[in-house]
């Protein structure tokens, strides 16, 4: 553990807590005096909050607005991936209750943004979820918590390179007329992604804003669109759920929570947003829901065209260009592919800007080497963090590539991997809230039902995600996860070893 004073903010006054053995973020660590009788866990005091700001992990101190720190949740949740790639897998499976599960993702994820809501509005940390855990659960769930996260901020960075290739791809053939390489298409969006990351936190923030203003309302135009020419009459298909299985819609369900990961991410800006006690849980609730009202009305307007057309959105692998062409605009096709293009790249950015300020954390709480703690003197970002997720992030995806995987299979494969560490992360943090709220002493009777409700969803959604076992080299996955897993809790019990004899030596 770090005996210097760790960051953070606090709406309580200074005074004695005695919390689980990583240390919370507003609270400086001193000599372990005396032990909490029932975990042996050192005692910790609350830092003033003025010496709290004042170290900040070495990152850059309260730069980004709150319009940035929206961006970040935005852009790593990569909203225009999901009318490009993610509805039709939904619709695959959960055909016209499409519109169906995603209403119920949504409510399902802003019970999850209500509890990560109330403890940003407490605490502020680069840890994210990792800070939140490991002050109300056990050391081992925290350690838990944080390697999950790590995981699922990395293969989401994966995911999204893979879509890159793809989409790029597709621009450059059709305006070359020739395929460029996919290994040097990944190397390159991460390669300049990983760069901005490591120069500069506020430029990567403005640079993910833009670029999601941008590609969002050139889907939500031809949405629109869409709806005026076609949309004069309700679709009783969709409504009355023509087709569907109740067994289609948990599997819909399970697969469209994936557009959704990430959209806490704005939490590991704690150390860098402005008043963080407030941006960061509106950045949070505010990505949730208008990214629910979002996906739920294209997915809605999807399966309308397509209805139309007489076409499975399922099985098309260019959706948005069939719905340009319904519309009669079709040069939306290509201009949305080029807005899920920079929206795939400025989702690479935000997934190593949180994947590295997330390890930073670990490394300071011994969950990592600790030469990752080290931050740049001039650009004030967690440096070597950042070129460690940037590589991570880049290496299953070559690998695949080189193997000519397509950048559709790669996309859907890490970001089904990516879930299985958010949903857990997602769980385990909501049950630790209701603790958390009483430390604090604004519980209300209502917090212990959220949070139960959200931790249930979470589990529903995980044995979604297990049962039936999937197919193919999705069935692989939950293993993969698992291997992962248990290396880090290795890694975390032999650190926890060591420092005890370490403790009894001196």
């Amino acid at each position: 553990m770090v005996s210097s004073l760790v960051p953070g903010q606090s709406r309580e006054p200074s005074k004695g807590l005695a919390f689980s053995t990583t240390v919370p973020v507003s609270y400086a660590m001193h000599s372990p005096t005396q032990t909490d009788s029932g975990n042996n866990l050192p005692t910790f005091e609350r830092a003033g909050s003025a010496g709290a700001v004042a170290s900040g992990y070495g990152l850059r101190r309260e730069v980004l607005s709150p319009m940035e720190t929206l961006a970040q949740s935005v852009s790593t949740m990569a909203p225009t991936t999901t009318p490009a790639a993610t509805i039709p897998l939904v619709c695959a499976l959960a055909g016209n209750s499409t519109w169906l599960a995603y209403v119920l993702a949504t409510l399902a994820v802003l019970l999850v943004a209500w509890c990560i809501g109330r403890y940003a509005s407490y605490s502020a940390s680069p840890g994210s979820l990792y800070t939140y855990a490991s002050m109300t659960l056990p050391a081992s769930l925290g350690a838990m918590v944080a390697w999950s996260l790590l995981l699922a901020y990395v293969a989401t960075g994966s995911s999204v390179i893979g879509g890159f290739y793809h989409y790029a791809g597709l621009v450059i053939r059709h305006g070359a007329g020739r395929a460029a390489a996919a290994v040097v298409l990944a190397t390159l969006v991460t390669g300049v992604s990983t760069w901005i990351a490591y120069r500069d936190v506020q430029i990567s923030a403005r640079l993910m804003l833009w670029v999601e203003v941008v590609s969002v309302l050139l889907i939500a135009t031809l949405v629109v669109i869409l709806l005026i020419q076609h949309g004069a009459h309700w679709d009783l298909d969709q409504l009355h759920l023509k087709g569907s299985t109740g067994s289609g819609l948990r599997l819909g369900l399970v697969m469209s929570l994936f557009s959704f990961c990430g959209f806490e991410s704005a939490t590991t800006m704690g150390s860098e947003a402005r008043n963080p006690l407030k941006t960061i849980p509106r950045a949070v609730m505010q990505t949730a829901i208008l990214g629910g009202i979002f996906f739920t009305v294209c997915a809605y307007a999807e399966v309308l065209g397509f209805h139309e057309v007489g076409q499975d959105l399922g099985t098309n692998p260019a959706p948005m260009h069939v719905l340009a062409e319904l519309s009669g605009v079709p040069v939306f096709g290509l201009l949305i592919d080029v807005g899920a293009i920079i929206s795939l790249f400025a989702g690479t950015l935000a997934c190593i800007t949180a994947a590295a300020r997330v390890l930073m954390l670990m490394a300071h709480r011994g969950l990592a080497h600790q030469a990752l703690r080290k931050t740049h003197v001039q650009n004030e970002t967690p440096s070597r963090a950042v070129v460690i997720t940037g590589i991570a992030a880049l290496l299953p995806v070559a690998v695949l590539a080189a193997r000519g995987s397509s950048g559709l299979d790669v996309y859907g494969w890490m970001g089904s991997l990516a879930t299985y560490g958010f949903i857990v992360a997602y769980a385990l943090v909501a049950v630790g809230l209701p603790r958390y709220l009483r430390r604090h002493g604004a519980f209300r009777s209502g917090d212990l039902i959220i949070a139960a409700l959200a931790a249930a969803a979470m589990l529903l959604a995980l044995v979604g995600n297990l049962y039936p076992v999937p197919e193919g080299d999705y069935g692989k996955l939950p293993y993969i996860y698992l291997a992962y897993l248990a290396v880090g809790m290795l890694w975390f019990w032999l650190g926890s070893h060591k420092a005890v004899q370490s403790g009894s030596e001196n």
